[in-house]
């Protein structure tokens, strides 16, 4: 799967990461996450695009609608770069507190 969209990029968004916590529950139609917003459903349809093109969210036909879902593997770069940066900063800490001791 080609990515055209920078993941870090697709989750700056905070409706877009609203959008992703509500998907971290279950797959939902496109007017079941539209319903939550206050913007269109066109919008909706624009942050879904993004967050398809960066990879973290797939979409399946059922019936008449698209119904989405996470790709939970598609978020691995993001939780490994986060785990980075706090295991370096718990790691200062720790050296901070036992310079103080």
């Amino acid at each position: 799967m080609e990515l055209r969209e920078d993941p870090f990029r697709a989750i700056a968004d905070p409706t877009r990461r609203a959008i992703l916590a509500a998907l971290s529950a279950r797959p939902l139609a496109v007017h079941e996450i539209a319903e939550r917003f206050e913007v269109s459903r066109p919008a909706i349809s624009k942050h879904l695009r993004v967050l398809g093109d960066a990879g973290l969210v797939m979409a399946r036909r059922a019936g008449k609608e698209n119904v989405y879902e996470l790709r939970r593997e598609a978020f691995a770069p993001v939780a490994e770069w986060l785990s980075g940066f706090w295991v370096g900063r718990l790691n200062l800490l720790k050296e901070m507190a036992e310079r103080r001791t």
